[in-house]
Order: C-alpha cells, then structure tokens, then sequence
C-alpha cells in the first residue's frame, strides 16, 4: 500500500494592528524573537493586548487563533480566581481552617492549614514538586499524581500528604495544592460523590461563574476520574482567550465595566505572601525572590507590579498595568531554558509606553 503524504501543515500568521501606539515596524522586531530566534524557541503563540484590544498576534505554523493550548501551572491563577468568588459568595472563608475530611482526626496539625495557606503555597504539606536532590522524576509528587499512582484521585493523593512545616512557615510551589483547592471547592458546590456529579458541578460554576462572562468561549478544563478538576494543571484555551484572563486579572475583576468579584480579592492575588516576595496567591510577581532561590519573571528590567500566570514548559499570561499590556506566549521550551524568553518579554513590554 502506497505511503500516503502527510496532511499538509497550516501556514503562520500574524497580525499587527495599525494604530497600536508602537509602530508596526518596531512592533514585529520585538515579536520576532520569538519565533525566529532558536535561543527561544519553541513559541506556538504571541497575543499582545493593550487597553482591552488585541494590538498585534503571531503564531507559528501549525497554530493559528483558534488552537486550544495547555495551560500547564498558569490554571493556577484561574483556580484562585474562583477560590475568590466562592469566598465572595460565603462558600469558603480565606482564614478559616479548611475543611478537608483527612485533616479531621484529634490532633492532625493539618488541620490547621487556612486557604490563605494554600493560596500562598505554604501549606506545610509535604510536596515535592519535581526531581530534586536524591528524588527522582518518577518519585516527585506531580508526575506521581498526575500520571502513575494518584492520577485516580488526585485530591486524596495530595490530603494524605504529612506536614513537613508549620501552616504558613515555609514556601514549598506545588501543583497538588491547587488540587487540593480544587476539591474544596466541589465539595462546597455539592454533597455528592458521584464523579460525574462532582464535575459537573465544578464545571457548571466555572464556566457561569467565570469563563463565559469573559468570553472565554474555549476553556475546557481537565477532571480526574474523580470528578476533580485539574485546576493545578490542565485548562485548555486559545491564545486570544488567555489574554482576556489576563485583561480580567489587569482590570481587578471587572469585565466591559461590570464588576465579576471584589477587587479587594484581586488585590491579595498580587500581593507577596510572607513566604516568597516573588509570590503573591496563585501568581507569580516581577519581584526579586527570597533567600537567593531561582529567579522568576525579570524584576529590574519592567516594573515590579508586572505580574504573571506561568506554566510548565514556557506558557506566559504577563500583566503590566503601567502600560495597560496583557501578554501570552504559549509554547514548548525546556524549564531551564526560559532565560532568553524572560529577556524578550522584558524588551516587549519596554517597547511600549507607559500610561
């Protein structure tokens, strides 16, 4: 039988509008890099919005604006987003113990952790997030919960957790936090333990509650078999539609002037947490980090209220509220080689001008 030809691959495109206050010129020159400059590569997106408006966007071949990309960590943001909005609606309390049945037996100091905690990623759990020191790939917590032995139940993978630090003491980035957070929140929407129900219910709030009030239209997030939500790792959206996440998070929660949750919640995502100055609840912020850990973002190179959803493998939701810019760039480069596309990110927003 004859080798049939592969499908042929959809070609780049790129558009840059015309009165976009930086010329179209100088615009395309910071946007290149991206995709031209093998130190940065792989980007499969670039959307660059300013003042509610797409101003300029390019994505690589094989890519184009209606693609749905992973999210990777930047579901982060959008689980604590909703988080916020329960809270609003008196479901959840920021500083009260969360109710998580595992942490219930006499004298468990789990039961001591808050929301507040594990928004700022200092549950106290013991996580690890990837490989390091003697631990291996296989043995880290997220590869374990995600692809091997906890993918069933992530939820309980991540309760059964014991503390390694007092709640509140210790900075420790994980993605079974998220996860955590995610089953607080169905089992505050309902009873039930069916599976189905359980997403559902999760999914029902989310999409009425925030992702079509912002007109993210193709955000489908991923639910363990559990009927968890994912809400550490695995929402899937276009381009266009992650940086409508980040014009939300810029305008403090507010959409086409309607005002989706309090803006004091907005403001303690952005805030920096006790524990790391470069993390606030769920985002990270263009600070320099505590005790000489690795650094994140570009602090000294944009302002320090530049804050960003980030997730594994290069994905960037970017917000400077100086220049009124959201920035996206999605695509498949290595952790350790995310340098350059921190450079670039910088250059890009300093091609604009300040409010």
């Amino acid at each position: 039988m004859a080798e049939q030809p592969a499908p042929p691959v959809a070609p780049g495109f790129t558009m840059i509008v015309d009165d976009a206050v930086v010329s179209e010129t100088k615009l395309a020159a910071a946007m290149a890099p991206f995709f031209e400059d093998p130190a940065l590569s792989e980007t499969r997106a670039l959307v660059i919005m300013r003042g509610g408006r797409v101003v300029a966007e390019r994505y690589a071949p094989g890519y184009g604006p209606d693609t749905r990309l992973v999210s990777w960590s930047m579901a982060k943001s959008v689980t604590a987003v909703l988080v916020g909005m329960m809270v609003a609606d008196g479901r959840l309390a920021l500083d009260e113990p969360a109710i998580v049945p595992e942490w219930q037996t006499p004298r468990d100091g789990r039961a001591e952790i808050t929301l507040r905690h594990l928004l700022h990623m200092s549950s106290g759990l013991d996580h690890t997030e990837m490989a390091e020191g003697s631990v291996e790939i296989f043995d880290a917590d997220t590869p374990r919960m995600l692809f091997l032995d906890g993918r069933e139940n992530v939820a309980r993978y991540a309760e059964t957790r014991p503390l390694e630090a007092a709640p509140g003491k210790k900075f420790e980035y994980s993605t079974a936090t998220s996860h955590i957070l995610a089953d607080i929140m169905t089992r505050s929407l309902t009873d039930s333990k069916d599976p189905i129900v359980r997403r559902d219910a999760m999914l029902e709030y989310a999409r009425g509650r925030l992702f079509e009030p912002l007109g993210m239209t193709s955000a489908v997030p991923e639910f363990d078999r559990n009927g968890t939500m994912l809400g550490g790792s695995l929402i899937h959206a276009t381009a266009r539609d992650w940086a409508k996440f980040g014009e939300f998070l810029r305008n403090n929660g507010s959409v086409r002037a309607a005002q989706m949750m309090p803006t004091s919640w907005l403001r303690f995502m952005k805030a920096p947490s006790k524990t790391d100055s470069s993390y606030g609840a769920h985002l990270w912020l263009n600070r320099t980090r505590n005790n000489g850990r690795d650094q994140v973002l570009f602090p000294g190179k944009a302002p320090s209220d530049v804050f960003a959803a980030l997730g594994h493998l290069g994905q960037f939701v970017v917000v400077s509220p100086q220049h009124r810019l959201t920035i996206v760039r999605l695509g498949n480069t290595p952790d350790d080689q995310l340098d350059p596309i921190n450079d670039q990110l910088a250059k890009l927003i300093s091609a604009f001008p300040k409010r």
